[in-house]
């Protein structure tokens, strides 16, 4: 048997903690406190008085919210201005991305545009007068007082501003409106004071249909499309929106069947029983020939199965088990069985008030099973947006925040729509950091591009690599061939980012069947990207590329290439130092070094701006003995993240938002003389709400790196040599074919 040189796992064993060092100048401010002072006193004043005419009825308890806007020198959770929220008897209750010019910046610099944080704060009216009424005569002497010099702008935000794209003039309109609260006070208050609220406007909207994540409740309710303005007027809504139609990603190619042999589905079991896998989709018929590695199950309170949908869930499920069928070649036995859940009934796009209940149908089965792996080739037909989170994203991203599953959702068919319009932009709850959004190739074969309907990114910013990766989905030159729903052994044609989305999950299953209990489900996520296909392709149409085309291409290391998995936790404010397996000697010629590190996250969906809590910011340190002062504690560092960051803008950088993105990957080539015990240090950033934070539980990561020197021939040997007691060859488990 021919030599396999297996990738290595128990990289953590080399992690140990380290002393980090921090410095900086002191801060430069673009404002003295008298110049804030007098910037900011007509502002609060003109603020004040508009919340002032509001009708009592739209402010609960008599509270209004106002907009803060901070100078973009002050967008670092370090500056967020907590003490004087405290002091004038506000609280912050969310916050928003915005571009702005600011009218001075420090040191003399010339203004210029740029994004900062919009802060959305709470509080009683007769505080907000308060404030109006003693600024002007308040001076420096406190932390909380001083807090002025970091805010640029202060408004309130009106009715305009919460309306969001095309709503109907008249006729009855089935709304999302999304609310400034969270679960305890929504339930409290706010929400009957909505009801009330709209019902001094004629409105009955009973609004059993909710869902709260973070700090925002989404709300379904249904009125005269006229009356949207004064709906938008009570202050606790933040923003407005026709309610979106769920999308079912109906095939780019009508399903019909193909003239091929008569295929043979597999007679074997699934390769690993113990992966449990869901699919969310319109069904799969009870005697359907998949039915032996596929269990349907209806959810709670699903109506009557519907014919085109059944299709679309056979269809995303023969994807996941077989892949593209090949008709000249025996289909390719299961990696893992499949839950197929069927939460679609009647046609969504006839169904406005459809969308929360087939939500609450995954919700409810995430929140009562664990997965190794989900699949979601639905959800509303909308493409995200920068300033705001949709209720699917943000239920769906604390679920998967929360556990080990590698979930993988569908961009959208809509890339060839409107670019100006941000139409073709992918769509929610593709926008998801805790879960993979898949886009579609046009060919399997070595020579591929974005398929022109696959939804293009960015994504927001954290979560602005969107698609994460891309896989075969079909074209009309080369149709995705599927099972076909009657069962006859005849394949179906078919196209879209709904199969391109559980291909690419067959592969995540593939990973794990062969590695086994070796590796969790969020260093498969790392692998796969970290081995995905380079392209020259943008990231906004293709995301880090292609998924790898083999198992052996993501298992296996050439005999000059060494890759290691560490799959460890960190805890908040502290730093660790990741050691890059090298040779004791020094490496001939070039070395390139690719890496890539994956991280689970809590969310705050209501500042989608600072919407990731967590952040790891990773200093690359080439040669432990190069050092610019003699008497420097730690060697001198590389940029390796960052501006090695594909997609990213130079404004991005300029934020340092890349420290805050949950997948990294980057990769970089160096003179094999200028490495000498290279290593990654990692420290882990943490806020809550846009501020400061220091959270008990530790953060899990999987960091992938790869190490390629084409001079050294035996390379591979030489790392499992020098590392023989620390680092493991990870050996299959389960015997498993290497074609996809």
């Amino acid at each position: 048997m021919a030599k396999q040189n297996f990738l290595l796992g128990k990289g953590e064993r080399l992690v140990s903690s380290v002393t980090g060092v921090r410095g900086g100048a002191p801060k430069q401010h673009p404002y003295t406190f008298s110049e804030s002072r007098s910037r900011l006193a007509p502002m609060l004043t003109r603020a004040v008085s508009f919340v002032d005419r509001l009708p009592q009825a739209a402010c609960p308890d008599d509270k209004a919210v106002l907009s803060v806007v901070l100078n973009p020198e002050y967008i670092a959770k370090s500056f967020y201005p907590k003490e004087l929220f405290q002091q004038v008897g506000v609280e912050a209750v969310g916050s928003r991305t915005r571009s702005i010019t600011p009218q001075k910046r420090s040191l003399g610099r010339p203004s210029e545009q740029t994004l900062t944080t919009e802060i959305f704060v709470m509080g009683p009216r007769a505080s907000l007068r308060n404030w109006s009424t003693a600024l002007p005569q308040w001076n420096n002497v406190s932390p909380a007082t001083n807090g002025i010099i970091a805010i640029e702008e202060i408004g309130a935000p009106d009715a305009d501003d919460k309306l969001k794209g095309h709503l109907p003039e008249s006729g009855n309109v089935t709304f999302e409106a999304v609310l400034h609260t969270d679960e305890l006070l929504g339930e409290q208050k706010i929400v009957h004071a909505f009801r009330t609220y709209l019902a001094e406007l004629g409105i009955a909207a009973p609004m059993d249909h909710r869902f709260y994540a973070g700090g925002l409740c989404f709300v379904e309710l249904t009125a005269p499309g006229e009356r949207a303005e004064e709906i938008a007027t009570f202050t606790a809504v933040r923003a407005l929106r026709q309610m979106p139609t769920l999308r079912v990603l109906r095939p780019t190619i009508r399903a019909a069947a193909t003239p091929s042999p008569q295929i043979q589905y597999p007679s074997e079991v699934a390769m690993d029983p113990g992966i449990r896998v869901a699919i969310f989709d319109g069904g799969v018929p009870d005697n359907h020939p998949i039915t032996a590695w596929t269990t349907p199950i209806d959810t709670t309170g699903v109506g009557s199965s519907h014919e085109d949908l059944r299709r679309h869930g056979v269809h995303v499920t023969s994807a996941f088990l077989f892949g593209h069928i090949d008709p000249t070649k025996p289909i390719s036995r299961p990696y893992a069985p499949v839950e197929h859940y069927r939460v679609l009934d009647t046609d969504p796009s006839q169904d406005p008030e459809g969308l929360y209940e087939v939500l609450y149908r995954i919700d409810q089965t995430l929140l009562n099973r664990q997965f190794d792996l989900v699949n979601i080739s639905l959800g509303p037909h909308l493409p995200i947006e920068d300033d705001d989170v949709h209720a699917w994203t943000a239920v769906l991203d604390d679920r998967f925040a929360r556990n080990d599953t590698l979930a993988t959702i569908a961009v959208g068919n809509d890339g060839e729509r409107d670019a100006a319009l941000g139409f073709n932009r992918i769509q929610v709850p593709s926008d998801c950091v805790n879960a993979m959004a898949v886009g579609a190739a046009d060919s399997p074969d070595a020579t591929w591009a974005r398929a022109p309907y696959s939804s293009v990114g960015p994504g927001r910013s954290p979560g602005l690599i969107k698609p994460d990766l891309v896989d075969f989905g079909g074209s009309l030159q080369r149709p995705f061939l599927v099972a076909s729903l009657d069962g006859r052994p005849q394949l179906e044609v078919t196209g879209g980012t709904s199969f391109a989305s559980p291909n690419l999950l067959r592969v995540a299953a593939g990973v794990k069947a062969h590695l086994g209990a070796n590796i969790d489900m969020l260093a498969v996520r790392a692998l796969l990207v970290h081995t995905a296909e380079e392209t020259s392709i943008s990231a906004e149409e293709v995301g880090r590329g292609r998924v790898a085309r083999t198992m052996d291409d993501i298992l296996l290391c050439d005999d000059d290439t060494v890759r290691v998995i560490y799959q460890g936790t960190i805890s908040a404010r502290s730093y660790v130092r990741a050691p890059i397996p090298v040779p004791a000697a020094e490496m001939d010629g070039k070395v390139k070094i690719t890496a890539t590190i994956c991280y689970k996250t809590l969310t705050d969906p209501h500042h989608p701006g600072n919407y990731t809590r967590a952040g790891l910011e990773i200093a690359f340190r080439p040669k432990d003995t190069k050092r610019k002062e003699d008497n420097k504690l730690h060697a001198d560092t590389q940029s390796f993240f960052g501006k090695a960051q594909k997609g990213l803008t130079e404004g991005d950088l300029r934020r340092d938002a890349w420290k805050w993105e949950n997948t990294l990957h980057g990769s970089v080539g160096f003179l094999g003389k200028s490495l000498r015990n290279p290593a990654f240090d990692i420290h882990y950033n943490a806020r809550l709400e846009s501020r400061d934070f220091e959270p008990e539980d530790e953060l899990r990561y999987a960091l992938v790196v790869s190490v390629k020197a084409k001079r050294v021939a035996d390379l591979y040997d030489q790392i499992v040599r020098r590392y023989q007691t620390q680092l493991e060859p990870l050996r299959p488990v389960v015997e498993i074919p290497v074609r996809r």
